[in-house]
């Protein structure tokens, strides 16, 4: 499995998503997983990437959380967590999901 967080600089949320994806990967029984990071610099980039937001995480190239029709750019990114509030990263609890 390969895993990605793209980012750009200055996101505060990307971290914390880091944290969060990193215990996912654990408690999915992936330890061994290697995240790639990438960060995302430009327009051109971020349109070349699909890129939806920081953070954004690929699996497989696949983005986890992607929604129909949400804008590609260089911004901060809100994930929708299963209480119905916005937040800046992926639950753990929604990691854990996908990646299961």
């Amino acid at each position: 499995m390969n895993v990605s967080l793209l980012y750009f600089e200055g996101c505060p949320s990307w971290h914390e998503a880091d944290d969060r994806l990193r215990q996912a990967l654990d408690a999915t029984g992936h330890v061994d997983t290697t995240i790639k990071y990438v960060l995302v610099s430009t327009p051109e980039e971020a349109e070349r990437l699909q890129f939806r937001g920081s953070p954004t995480v690929l699996v497989d190239d696949v983005d986890l959380f992607a929604e129909p029709n949400s804008a590609v750019g260089l911004a901060c990114r809100l994930y929708r967590t299963e209480d119905g509030r916005r937040a800046g990263s992926p639950t753990l609890e929604q990691l854990i999901n996908a990646l299961s």
